[in-house]
């Protein structure tokens, strides 16, 4: 069985998942792609993930007025929900 297939619902949460597919979207929203940088720090009741990325890049991530960000924290919400397991999104500057 693929690690891919045993992400399904009701399988153990991999919280590495969740970072992967937030670092491979922030990459295809960035200029420099090399600067991106996705963390996953465990908290007392979740995971928050960091990301970072180049100063110039920092109004790409974020949107017009916040549209970009928020589609990500949604998704991040939408997993948690799936998985029983709460993710938080943040921009470290």
């Amino acid at each position: 069985m693929s690690a891919r297939l045993s992400a399904h619902a009701g399988a153990p949460v991999q919280k590495s998942y969740m970072r992967e597919a937030v670092e491979m979207v922030v990459k295809s929203l960035v200029d420099d792609v090399d600067a991106v940088d996705v963390r996953e720090v465990e908290q007392q009741g979740g995971t928050l993930i960091e990301v970072r990325v180049a100063p110039s890049d920092m109004g790409k991530l974020i949107g017009r007025q916040g549209r970009t960000i928020r589609a990500l924290r949604s998704l991040a919400f939408a997993v948690s929900l799936k998985r029983k397991h709460r993710f938080m999104l943040e921009i470290v500057e």
